[in-house]
């Protein structure tokens, strides 16, 4: 319905929307569509459409949207081109925003089909590209709509300027890089800084024909880091979760593995103006004061920074402060096992990978946690059985990237809300449960304004961090991209970062 900005943190353009309608209060949103908008196969957006949209995503969708869209009470379709959203709350001012994002399905299509289990049938979509083929599991072609109804749209011109855009899927990454160097394909975006320093070399970068970039971008980086899942009885106790976060040694893993490339993560907001520094101070104290009594006295008395070794403090340190840590929480060394004192039961833990390339993190980490007589196995499954085991929170440890957006709102819910902690496929990986989470999650939503918004989520995060739901990684302000030089790009780059629906070929 509406189109984003990718300078602006929280703006929205017509795009199916010609319009959008919105009293003082917000307690309604109204969007007018444009009577040109049409799906792929010329038939005409309605408001019809809309409405489908909403209930088949709510109900048959992924868990994501029943969320996001949790505040809707009502919908009523005005007339063909005109469909009225109710809201429960009037004080979420982001939710007319929000449903703009909503993608549009169209009814006639899905009708008839199975959603849920939609196979390999080839959508019918609005936009301007559709999908030309596909070879499942390896590649898809999308070809550019000649007659793109919205061409003309102030929010379209000089964007999507390739006829086709073809993504080849491989297996192995090596492979794929030396496929590019031939190329095989002309853009690729590393995320490997071993990569990053030592593989973009060759006849191809000597000549120019391929270029190689770090672009600065000043999008949220959110959170990267090892998770735990506290569904599991090893990592109930909070304090076994912070010893733990002691054995990770970022600085030699920087240093030695990341060529120095990286950044230590210490927010759920990272490189922004939402993340959570110092101690509370001002509104977000006057925030924190009301849950004085259900915080940790460390909310209020220390400023989270994840351990690490340097500035004279040494890995040896570290293990002390875990061990210290770990016989707090009821452990002890018997015969060079970690065992609770208690039960018996052994510290022992799986790390579930799907990148054979975080080997080389993980086991360094499991390295150290073994000289506390910590047990760690490490197991590499496929893709698709990662995700299945994530969705279903089946494991003790993953690695995994929390995004976040400029503009937090609804989302959350998904993230750190009790209601989600046990709903598979939710993204409350860590099972967050705490009815303080709870009411800062909907203080974010109800936000009035920017200002109290980034106040509310420094509280936010200043609880999950006390929490030590996840070990921080680390993270990068730069897009490092290489491209073969037939590829432009505009002079000036996104807030977000590169965007490649701005770019062009000179072939």
């Amino acid at each position: 319905l509406l189109e984003s900005s990718a300078d602006e943190p929280f703006s929205e353009y017509g795009l199916i929307a010609e319009s959008v309608e919105v009293p003082e209060d917000r307690s309604f949103v109204i969007f007018n569509l444009n009577k040109e908008a049409r799906f792929q196969d010329g038939e005409p957006i309605t408001a019809e459409d809309v409405e489908f949209s909403y209930r088949i995503l709510t109900t048959e969708g992924h868990p994501f949207y029943r969320n996001y869209y949790a505040d809707v009470d009502k919908v009523t379709i005005e007339n063909s081109h005109r469909i009225r959203f109710d809201f429960a709350q009037t004080n979420n001012r982001e939710l007319p925003l929000i449903l703009g994002q909503m993608p549009v399905l169209p009814e006639h299509f899905w009708q008839d089909r199975e959603f849920e289990s939609s196979g390999l049938t080839i959508p019918v979509g609005s936009g301007p590209y559709r999908i030309a083929s596909f070879d499942a599991g390896r590649s898809v072609t999308y070809q550019r709509v000649d007659d793109y109804w919205a061409k003309d749209l102030g929010v379209r011109k000089g964007r999507f300027n390739f006829d086709t855009i073809s993504y080849e899927y491989y297996n192995d990454d090596t492979v794929a890089l030396e496929a590019f160097k031939a190329g095989n394909f002309h853009f690729r975006q590393e995320t490997s800084a071993k990569n990053w320093a030592t593989a973009y070399t060759g006849r191809q970068f000597e000549s120019g024909d391929i270029e190689k970039e770090a672009i600065e971008h000043h999008r949220p980086t959110g959170m990267q880091g090892f998770i735990f899942n506290p569904r599991k009885p090893v990592f109930q106790d909070p304090l076994v979760r912070e010893a733990l976060a002691y054995g990770f040694d970022f600085q030699w893993a920087n240093q030695n593995l990341f060529f120095g490339q990286y950044t230590r993560t210490s927010s759920y907001f990272e490189n922004s103006d939402l993340a959570s520094s110092g101690l509370p101070e001002g509104r977000e104290l006057e925030i924190l004061e009301a849950y004085r009594d259900q915080l940790s006295p460390d909310v209020f008395t220390e400023a989270y920074v994840p351990p690490d070794t340097g500035n004279g403090v040494s890995l040896r340190d570290n293990l002390r402060t875990a061990m210290k840590l770990l016989t707090e929480a009821g452990y002890q060394i018997k015969n060079g096992k970690m065992v609770h004192q208690e039960t018996g039961k052994p510290l022992a833990f799986e790390i579930l990978l799907f990148q054979k390339s975080f080997e080389r993190v993980v086991l360094p980490f499991k390295q150290n946690l073994g000289k506390l007589g910590i047990d760690v196995s490490v197991r590499l499954v496929d893709s698709n059985q990662y995700v299945q085991r994530v969705r279903s929170f089946d494991f003790d440890m993953i690695t995994q990237v929390l995004p976040q957006s400029d503009s937090p709102g609804n989302e959350q819910r998904d993230y750190w809300h009790s209601s989600n902690a046990d709903v598979p496929g939710s993204r409350n990986f860590m099972g967050v449960s705490d009815p303080v989470i709870d009411e800062l999650v909907n203080m974010v939503i109800q936000a009035p304004d920017r200002e109290e918004l980034v106040r509310r989520v420094h509280a936010l995060d200043r609880v999950l961090l006390n929490g030590h739901y996840v070990i921080p990684h680390w993270h990068l302000r730069k897009d490092r991209v290489a491209y073969w030089n037939h590829l432009k790009r505009p002079a000036n780059t996104p807030k977000n970062g590169i965007d490649l629906n701005n770019w062009w070929s000179e072939r």
